[in-house]
């Protein structure tokens, strides 16, 4: 059984850091997807593709694959950007603003 194991990234909808701290374990597929001939949905037999686990972190996450004999890979996440601005949120409705307000 082959296995990746990576932090995942945060949504595309939100700026939050929710549900990303923890690693998760998730197995390769093992066999391909069938299309059903009479509605047209895709199945398959493998049950492993929808085991999804999570390990608070990397080093438990390799131990467990170690332990049950799972060939893992592991996926190292990139580094967010800081997107830290001077003033902030509150520049935008500042008094003392110097500029034409645009919005």
């Amino acid at each position: 059984m082959r296995a990746r194991i990576y932090r995942p990234a945060r949504t595309a909808t939100q700026s939050g850091t929710a549900r990303t701290r923890d690693w998760v374990l998730e197995f390769a597929p093992a066999s391909a997807r069938q299309i059903d001939p009479l509605m047209g949905w895709t199945s398959s037999d493998d049950t492993q593709a929808q085991v999804r686990m999570t390990f608070p972190s990397k080093e438990a996450a390799l131990e467990y694959a170690r332990h049950h004999g799972i060939e893992a890979t592991v996926t190292e996440p990139k580094k967010r950007k800081l997107n830290i601005r001077p003033m902030g949120y509150g520049e935008n409705f500042a008094t003392n603003r110097r500029g034409a307000w645009t919005h």
